[in-house]
């Protein structure tokens, strides 16, 4: 996609014409990494295939935030110094805030099935939030070479109820690697899941001299060291762009209780067959429920619902403190909250007012003298 610039003197006949698009691959402090998209009928062999850009002021104005993996137009390249300005975002397919990732089609979410050894209920914890943003999820289980074939089988089969059928991989032995390529090609992925399951190792493995750090698992805590720091896009050999996410271990349960059951495919399943007598039908005690039942992860669910109930109620408690407080500011730009002045009490009587009442004071005394 290109854009139309108004010619300008001085400028070579290839670029002048041509206000380049792309896509926000890094993001750090006001600096934003824009892969160009391909410019027509431009000697694009001796040009950048990246600039370095800054957002324009107008952009900071209207309160435009930019994104990594957000689609862009970059106005008055310097094409010899690695510069631009991006100028304009385009409207976003999908939009993530953590990790703050636009544009994404799919997640890949790896786990390990050992060191560290799966932890359904860590498993779970992700599977839901990745469910919450929408897009396709995509189950990697590595080190699957430290596992037996028996037990390959046996998570296979458990995962299949739980509505995934996960793909097996090794980092080390390169196991499947070419299979995940493949779910990859063409796509925009975000890679997620605990730190310590080999994200960084796979990324390196998919996309050669990108050489991303790699830590060891802790031997005292038994779980995986923070290695990614920031969200970072990688254009993958066979097209497609990976996004690496920092690693974390507990993802927050951030969804209301009526949420919660949509990201359970289990749920999905017994509601599309029989509805449950309440539409606001919670799945825990209520009569003539379709989803209560002998399944392997409604403690889960029942668990997770009582997080959601808090959530919601901390949501509510947050909306009734604020509407009972303004934001003051002081003169440094400081902001503080105030208690607000109940309505038509403790306020300064204006002038107006303060003239109708003498006015009816003064009434009142020439009454009285009359009298």
């Amino acid at each position: 996609m290109v854009q139309q610039q108004q010619n300008s003197p001085g400028k070579d006949e290839g670029q002048r014409e041509l206000t380049p698009t792309g896509t926000v691959l890094a993001v750090q402090a006001n600096y934003y990494q824009v892969q160009l998209d391909p410019l027509p009928g431009a000697e694009t062999t001796d040009l950048p295939r990246s600039l370095l850009c800054t957002r324009r002021s107008l952009l900071k104005k209207l309160g435009q935030q930019v994104m990594v993996g957000d689609r862009v137009v970059v106005e008055q390249p310097d094409w010899e110094g690695g510069r631009g300005a991006i100028s304009q975002v385009f409207p976003r397919e999908s939009e993530l805030d953590r990790p703050p990732v636009a544009n994404a089609n799919q997640i890949l979410l790896v786990f390990a099935l050992e060191e560290p050894t799966l932890d359904p209920h860590q498993l779970s914890r992700f599977l839901i939030k990745a469910e919450s943003t929408g897009l396709e999820v995509c189950l990697c289980l590595n080190k699957s070479d430290l596992v037996s074939e028996a037990e390959r089988g046996n998570y296979q089969e458990r995962l299949q109820q739980w509505g995934y059928d996960p793909l097996f991989i090794s980092v080390q032995n390169r196991l499947n690697i070419e299979a995940v390529h493949r779910k990859l090609t063409g796509k925009m992925t975000v890679i997620s899941g605990p730190s310590g399951v080999g994200k960084s190792s796979l990324i390196n493995l998919l996309i050669p001299n990108v050489d991303l750090r790699v830590a060891k698992v802790s031997g005292k805590l038994g779980r995986g060291r923070h290695t990614t720091r920031h969200v970072e896009l990688f254009e993958l050999p066979n097209g497609g762009l990976l996004a690496d996410t920092p690693g974390f271990n507990q993802p927050d349960i951030d969804f209301t209780p009526q949420e919660l059951g949509q990201l359970f495919p289990e749920v999905r399943q017994r509601l599309a067959a029989d509805q449950c007598q309440f539409s606001d039908c919670l799945h825990q005690d209520e009569p003539n429920c379709m989803v209560r039942g002998d399944w392997e992860r409604y403690d889960y669910y029942r668990e997770f619902l009582l997080e959601a109930i808090a959530y919601q109620e901390s949501l509510q408690n947050q909306s009734n403190t604020e509407s009972s407080l303004k934001v003051k500011t002081k003169g440094s730009g400081y902001q503080e909250y105030e208690p607000k002045l109940e309505s038509k009490k403790y306020r300064r009587m204006s002038r107006r007012l303060q003239h109708q009442t003498l006015q009816d004071l003064y009434a009142d005394l020439d009454g009285e003298e009359e009298i």
